[in-house]
C-alpha cells in the first residue's frame, strides 16, 4: 500500500496540453480520420480516370427456334464505356481535391471544439481543488485555535462559551471542507470524461498554467492573423470551397453520362449456312435530365449560399469574441492584483488580532471575526487567481489557439 502510495505521489501532474491530446485522441472523428481520408483518395483517383464509370460487357443470343440448334441465330458481344461530358472531368477532380482538403480543418475544428469543452473542466477542477485546499488550511487552524481555547478554558481565562463558539468554527469549516470535496468529485468526474483515466492535475495553479501565454496584447496573434488560422473559418472556408465545386460539377452534369459501345456480332440466316461477322461502333446520348438535374443544382446553390453565409457570420461573432475575451483577461488581472493586496492586509490584520487574543487584549468573537475576513479574503484572491488563468485560457480559445506546452 506505502509503495502503491509513493508511486503515485511520483507520479507526473498531468498538464493542460497533456488533457487536450488525450481528448482529442478520444474524439470520434479523429479515430475514423484514416478511413475518410482514404475513401476521398478513392474519389480523387477517381476523377483521374479516363471514363466516369467502369466499362460494361454486353453479350446477348438471338435464335427463332427457342431450345433448337436450327434457323437463325447471332451471337454478339461488346463493350459499353460511359464517357465524360465536356468539363465534368476536371470539376469532378476539382470537387475531389476539395473534399480530401478539407479533411484536415474538419479535425482541427472538432480538436478546438473540445479544447473549449476542456478548458472549461480543467478549471473548474483547478478551482474545486485549490478551494479543497483552502478549507483544508482553514479547518487545521479552526482546530488549533479551538486547542487554545480549550487550554485557556481550563486554566480559566475564558468562558465555556468561547469554547463553543471555537467549537462551532471548526464544525464550520468541516462542513465548508465536506463542500468543497464533493465539488472536487464532481468536477474530477467531468474532467474524466473528456480525458479517460489521466492522472490528476496538481493541487495548485502552476504559472505555466495560469499563464498559457502572458495575458498581455504582445503575446497574443493580432487579429487579423488568428482569423486567417482559426479552425473553425479554416473548416467553414473548407465547406464553402468544397460546396462551391460541388455546385460547378451540378452545372455540367445536365445529362447522364454518353456511351460508347463496340460489339461484334456472328449470325446466320438458317441452320447449315455460314456463320457471317459484324462490327457495330455505337453512341449513346441522354437528351437531358430535365427538372431532377435543376433541383440538384438548386440544391447545390443553396448549399453554397449557406456555407458562405456561415463563413462570413463565424468570422464576424469570432472577431467579436476575441475582442471581448481579451477585456475579460486585462479585468481579471487588475482583480486579481486588487484581491491579492487585499489578501496580503487581511493576513497582517489577522496576525495582528492573533498576537493581541494570546495577551488578552482581544476577545474571541473579534478575532473569530478577523479570522474569518482573512479566510474569505484568500478565498477571493484565489478565485481571483483561477478567473485570471481562466479568462487568459478563454482568450486564446478565441484566438483558435490550443494548450501550448508549459516552458517555465
Amino acid at each position: 500500500m506505502a509503495a502503491s502510495a509513493q508511486g503515485q505521489a511520483a507520479a507526473p501532474a498531468l498538464t493542460l496540453e497533456a488533457a487536450a491530446q488525450a481528448a482529442i485522441q478520444r474524439l470520434p472523428l479523429g479515430q475514423a480520420a484514416s478511413h475518410r481520408s482514404e475513401a476521398a483518395e478513392a474519389l480523387r483517383r477517381a476523377s483521374e480516370r479516363w471514363t466516369p464509370e467502369a466499362p460494361a460487357l454486353e453479350t446477348s443470343l438471338k435464335s427463332d427456334r427457342v431450345g433448337s440448334k436450327a434457323g437463325a441465330r447471332e451471337l454478339s458481344i461488346g463493350l459499353a464505356v460511359p464517357l465524360w461530358l465536356p468539363g465534368e472531368r476536371a470539376a469532378s477532380r476539382a470537387l475531389a481535391e476539395a473534399e480530401l482538403a478539407g479533411l484536415a480543418p474538419s479535425q482541427q475544428a472538432a480538436a478546438w471544439l473540445t479544447v473549449a469543452e476542456l478548458r472549461a473542466a480543467w478549471w473548474a477542477l483547478h478551482s474545486a481543488l485549490n478551494e479543497q485546499a483552502l478549507m483544508r488550511a482553514r479547518l487545521a487552524h479552526a482546530e488549533q485555535l479551538a486547542a487554545d481555547v480549550a487550554k485557556r478554558v481550563r486554566a480559566g481565562d475564558l468562558a465555556r462559551s468561547d469554547q463553543h463558539q471555537a467549537d462551532g468554527a471548526v464544525a464550520a469549516a468541516q462542513m465548508e471542507l465536506a463542500q468543497a470535496q464533493a465539488a472536487q468529485v464532481q468536477a474530477s468526474q467531468a474532467l474524466q470524461a473528456l480525458i479517460g483515466p489521466q492522472p490528476a492535475p496538481g493541487a495548485e495553479v502552476r504559472l505555466s498554467d495560469q499563464a498559457e501565454s502572458a495575458p498581455d496584447a504582445a503575446a497574443a496573434p493580432d487579429l487579423a492573423g488568428a482569423l486567417q488560422a482559426h479552425p473553425l473559418l479554416l473548416e467553414l472556408a473548407a465547406r464553402a470551397e468544397i460546396a462551391q465545386r460541388s455546385a460547378a460539377l451540378n452545372r455540367v452534369q445536365t445529362r447522364a453520362s454518353p456511351e460508347l459501345s463496340l460489339s461484334t456480332a456472328r449470325d446466320r440466316g438458317a441452320f447449315g449456312e455460314p456463320y457471317g461477322q459484324a462490327l457495330t461502333l455505337a453512341l449513346r446520348l441522354p437528351l437531358g435530365a430535365g427538372e431532377r438535374h435543376s433541383a440538384r443544382q438548386s440544391a447545390a446553390l443553396a448549399e453554397l449560399a449557406e456555407a458562405q453565409a456561415r463563413l462570413s457570420l463565424a468570422r464576424e461573432r469570432i472577431a467579436a469574441e476575441v475582442q471581448a475575451a481579451q477585456g475579460r483577461a486585462q479585468l481579471a488581472r487588475v482583480a486579481l492584483q486588487a484581491a491579492e493586496r487585499r489578501a496580503q492586509l487581511a493576513d497582517e490584520a489577522q496576525g495582528f488580532f492573533e498576537k493581541s487574543f494570546r495577551l488578552g487584549q482581544a476577545d474571541l468573537p473579534t478575532r473569530l471575526r478577523v479570522a474569518l475576513e482573512a479566510f474569505e479574503a484568500q478565498r477571493q484572491a484565489l478565485r481571483a487567481r483561477i478567473e485570471l488563468a481562466q479568462a487568459v485560457s478563454q482568450w486564446r480559445q478565441a484566438l483558435g489557439l490550443l494548450p501550448a506546452a508549459p516552458t517555465e
